[in-house]
């Protein structure tokens, strides 16, 4: 009798909770329930009654309402998290009210007495408990039928597995909401210039040794592209934590403030390779540009420089070809020596004891293989530097490495910034702060997309006093890489920055 008075329907439905609403009763019952009524009757019933809502049932706690339209749905969660937080502001933190969201489009079975049931329903009340407190979390089938609907950016948030759902759900979260400090997370703005961020090139293969390939191959590109001046280019410590990870390509363009991802794959397989490539238009989701490279191992460094050539050539003016054209004939170093320093570039992303120990030899066999190897001279010399300031090395004993390796490498390439980022350390190392800001100045000026220079220009303009060219320097750099790797070093950086700018 049941299934024969059941209508099924698609709907968005919003199901909505108190956090902490035990402790809040426990606390103070009939203060908290009669601040609940209060706010739905002045906050939230005024905005369902504006978007269509209808409430399905109402808990202690918490609301499980169904909308006709997602879009109604999404933007009825967005303007109560608002109202809410807007209401609270006043109040106690530990006495206020906030909420979690979830808002899920989906198969929904609707009973004669109003009630709903079925996965639409249950995935909502899922994504509620995933929303931060203040916050909204969207499922993937309503997200698509979001954007341009709403004066609202999005966050994808990957894939999870809810409790008793077969397949894993996309989760987003809206980028202007409010949380329940009350303040707002908004976008970056998109740059006047070509921007562009670089997704880890896949490894097709199971095989944990072509991870290093391919993260290699990303890296070069990454890095070609950031030496052009006309292009604002995401580094690579922020993309990298996107490896194996899902991702969206809409919402990547969101959250990083880019118009452009290029992304790709590499299959190895014995001596040959193949490599995939295209480019994507983040805001359309258009693939403007695509191209597949098969070749030996020995031609990583062609198909490289034929990638980079072809998104140039594709998103960038005639002058910036141009530039590209005359910058990328350079020697390369070998394959073998190319590997070893590639693996040193991981091992420094995670400045650990030892990390930076296990960089030596490697560095070292690449010199050995290629003694004019600036990247491998210069970051022996950063490296070494570092481990000293960490009290690892022996001061006296690090600066003559250093001096040593970085008269090398700049007499092989003046145009690696590494090789200026090693001569700041040796000036951080003797206290010469002219020096340090004139030779990271060098490695922004050959580099203008390194957020790791930047932020080292910052920390030597904080040595010097200079804390609004300091601040300055630092927030572009997080600009360049929001997910920095150093971002505990950068707040240690903006910290001494304040101090100087309080003395």
């Amino acid at each position: 009798m049941a299934t024969a008075r059941a209508e099924r329907r698609l709907a968005a439905i919003l199901a909505a909770d108190v956090v902490g609403y035990s402790r809040l009763v426990e606390h103070d019952e009939t203060g908290t329930l009669s601040a609940l009524k209060v706010l739905r009757r002045e906050v939230i019933d005024p905005l369902l009654a504006e978007h269509q809502g209808r409430i399905v049932k109402l808990m202690g706690d918490g609301a499980l309402v169904e909308f006709g339209s997602v879009v109604d749905a999404v933007a009825c969660a967005v303007a109560i998290q608002k109202g809410v937080a807007e209401n609270q502001a006043d109040i106690p933190t530990e006495r206020r009210i906030v909420f979690r969201i979830g808002v899920n489009l989906g198969d929904v079975v609707h009973e004669l007495d109003g009630d709903l049931y079925g996965d639409g329903v249950n995935i909502a009340a899922r994504l509620q408990t995933l929303a931060d407190p203040g916050g909204i979390c969207i499922s993937g089938t309503a997200y698509d039928h979001l954007p341009g609907k709403l004066d609202c950016d999005y966050e994808y948030l990957g894939e999870r597995a809810l409790k008793n759902m077969e397949r894993p759900v996309r989760l987003y979260r809206p980028l202007q909401e409010r949380t329940a400090a009350g303040t707002a997370s908004l976008r970056s703005a998109l740059p006047e210039r070509p921007s562009i961020a670089v997704l880890p090139f896949n490894a097709l293969s199971a095989e944990p040794e072509q991870d290093f390939f391919s993260d290699g191959l990303t890296e070069d590109i990454t890095t070609a592209l950031s030496k052009l001046k006309g292009f604002f280019v995401i580094a690579r410590n922020t993309m990298f934590t996107y490896k194996g990870k899902p991702v969206d390509v809409r919402a990547i363009g969101h959250e990083l403030g880019v118009r452009y991802v290029l992304e790709g794959s590499v299959r190895k397989s014995g001596n040959r390779m193949r490599v995939t490539a295209q480019l994507i238009d983040a805001a359309s989701d258009v693939h403007l540009w695509a191209e597949r490279y098969d070749g030996d191992l020995g031609d990583i460094f062609a198909i490289q420089d034929e990638i980079t050539a072809s998104v140039v050539g594709r998103i960038g003016p005639e002058l910036l070809a141009a530039e590209h054209a005359r910058e990328s004939p350079k020697p390369h170093h070998g394959l073998d020596a190319w590997e070893c320093v590639v693996r040193a570039v991981f091992l420094c992303s995670q400045l650990s004891e030892e990390s930076s120990r296990k960089m030596l030899p490697l560095l070292d066999r690449a010199i050995e293989l290629a003694p004019g190897y600036a990247q491998a001279l210069a970051m022996k010399g950063w490296i070494t530097m570092w481990r000293a300031f960490q009290g690892w090395e022996d001061m006296g004993y690090a600066l003559g490495l250093a001096r040593d390796v970085v008269q090398q490498a700049m007499a092989a390439d003046d145009k690696e910034p590494w090789t200026y980022l090693a001569q700041a350390m040796i000036a951080f190392g003797t206290r010469d702060n002219v020096l340090a800001v004139a030779a990271i100045s060098q490695a922004v000026a050959i580099n203008p997309n390194s957020a790791f220079a930047h932020g080292q220009l910052g920390l030597a303009h904080a040595n010097g006093g200079r804390a609004a060219d300091a601040i300055r320097c630092i927030d572009y750099a997080l600009r360049l890489s929001p997910r920095e790797a150093f971002l505990g070093d950068f707040q240690f950086y903006y910290a001494m920055a304040h101090f100087q700018g309080a003395n």
